[in-house]
């Protein structure tokens, strides 16, 4: 009877011990789980962001790179216009 109060409380410690680690453990992932809660609203705040988000910056970007094709068009058609009449001078005149 005194060898199994023994093993009794042996077991009861080496559980309790088991227990403290698997609560050590919890709290460690529900440490994790909430920085990662954090870092995914700040993730989505720089997505997201209507004044200085990448959506608001791709947006910004797209129209540029319109305007810019817009005006290298009409460079490239003035260029092109400009030698065309040099050449029809040129062949007028001789």
């Amino acid at each position: 009877m005194p060898d199994e109060r023994i093993n009794n409380a042996v077991e009861f410690a080496e559980l309790k011990g088991a227990l403290k680690r698997i609560e050590e453990v919890i709290m460690t992932i529900k440490e994790k789980n909430e920085e990662m809660a954090g870092d995914i609203t700040k993730i989505k705040e720089a997505i997201y962001n209507p004044d200085q988000g990448i959506y608001s910056r791709l947006k910004e970007l797209e129209a540029w790179k319109a305007n810019m094709s817009k005006v290298l068009w009409i460079g490239a058609t003035g260029i092109i216009g400009s030698v065309g009449v040099a050449i029809w001078e040129v062949l007028k005149n001789t």
